[in-house]
C-alpha cells in the first residue's frame, strides 16, 4: 500500500497547539465545582451619523435614527432594569465597558461600581473595529481605553473584549504588553487556555460565547426571546452535566439594548432564576475571578501553560 502523500500544513495564527478537551488534566473552580458561569455585559455607546453598530432594521441613510435609537434604549432604560435583575437574583456582572461610556452616561457605570462588579477593556466605541487599523492605532486604542477606565475605577482592567470581536494578527501581544491578563475574543474552547505571544510572553484566553450571545441569536439568527431563554437554560443544564469530567466555564452574552427590551427580559429572568437556583452546584462569578484562578494553577495544568 502506497503512503498518503504528506498534507501541507495551512497558514496558522500560532498562539496554540491542539488539545482535545477529553484527556486534559483535571482541576477544580473553588469550592470544589466544575462549572464557572459568568455574565458578559456588553455595555456600548455609538457614533451618531457615523461608524459601525447592530440594526434592528436594514439602515437608511445617515443619520440612521432608527437603529441609533434603539441602541441607545440599552444605556438609558434596558441596563437598569437589568441591574435590578441582578440585584434581585444576587448575581455578578462582568463589565465590558466602551470607553465613551464614561463621558455620555457615567451613572451607569457608578451603578455597577457600587455592586462590585468587574470592569473589563471593550475599546473605545462599538462604531469602529481595531482589527483593521495599523499596530501604532491599535496601540493607541487600547492606551486610551485603558487610561480612561483607570482614571475612572482606580485601577486598569485585566481583561478585554475587541469591539465587534476585532482582532490584528498582533491584538494578543499589544494586550500582554499592556498589562492585560486575559481576553475574551476568541470562542475555541470551554477550558481556558495559554496563548503565546511575542518575547515568550503569554496571555489567557478565556470561553467567551458567540452560541449563547443575543447579537448572533437574536438579531443574525432570529431567534425568538423563548428560544434564547431556553438555550441558556440547556447549556446550563448540559454543562453541568459535563463538568462532572472536568472544569468549565459558560459565559452568557448580553446587551442591554437586546436583552433589556421588556418582553425579552421577562425570560432572560427565567433563565437566569433557573442558573442562580443552582447556585450550591455551580460557581457563579465573574470572568476576571476566573482568570485569576487559572493563573494560580501550576504549570502544565492549563492548555498551553
Amino acid at each position: 500500500m502506497s503512503a498518503s502523500p504528506p498534507v501541507p500544513p495551512l497558514p496558522t495564527h500560532g498562539r496554540y497547539d491542539y488539545h482535545p478537551i477529553r484527556g486534559r488534566p483535571v482541576y477544580d473552580w473553588p469550592g470544589g465545582k466544575r462549572l464557572a458561569v459568568y455574565l458578559g455585559v456588553n455595555l456600548e455607546h455609538f457614533a451618531f451619523g457615523t461608524g459601525l453598530g447592530a440594526e434592528l432594521a436594514p439602515a437608511g441613510p445617515q443619520p440612521d435614527v432608527l437603529n441609533y435609537a434603539w441602541r441607545d434604549y440599552g444605556n438609558r432604560v434596558g441596563i437598569w432594569r437589568m441591574i435590578d435583575m441582578f440585584d434581585q437574583l444576587r448575581l455578578p456582572a462582568s463589565v465590558l465597558v466602551n470607553s465613551a461610556i464614561y463621558g455620555y452616561c457615567p451613572e451607569v457605570m457608578d451603578a455597577f461600581r457600587a455592586r462590585g462588579d468587574e470592569v473589563l477593556g471593550h475599546g473605545r466605541s462599538n462604531s469602529e473595529r481595531q482589527g483593521v487599523l495599523d499596530e501604532v492605532s491599535e496601540r493607541q486604542l487600547i492606551e486610551e481605553t485603558t487610561a480612561t477606565i483607570a482614571a475612572a475605577e482606580g485601577a486598569a482592567p485585566r481583561g478585554w473584549l475587541g469591539p465587534w470581536i476585532s482582532q490584528s494578527h498582533a491584538t494578543p501581544d499589544l494586550l500582554a504588553e499592556a498589562g492585560y491578563g486575559y481576553l475574551l475574543d476568541w470562542c475555541q474552547d470551554d477550558q481556558p487556555i495559554w496563548f503565546s505571544t511575542r518575547d515568550k510572553g503569554r496571555i489567557l484566553s478565556l470561553p467567551y460565547p458567540q452560541e449563547l450571545n443575543d447579537i448572533p441569536a437574536i438579531v443574525a439568527r432570529k431567534d425568538s426571546a423563548e428560544q434564547f431563554a431556553a438555550m441558556i437554560i440547556d447549556q446550563f443544564d448540559e454543562m453541568l452535566e459535563q463538568s462532572a469530567s472536568g472544569p468549565l466555564v459558560m459565559g452568557i452574552a448580553l446587551h442591554p439594548y437586546i436583552v433589556g427590551q421588556p418582553y425579552r427580559l421577562r425570560h432572560l429572568r427565567r433563565a437566569l432564576t433557573h442558573i442562580a437556583t443552582r447556585r450550591d452546584a455551580v460557581w457563579i462569578t465573574t470572568a476576571g475571578a476566573i482568570a485569576a484562578h487559572v493563573e494560580r494553577l501550576p504549570q502544565g495544568i492549563v492548555p498551553g501553560s
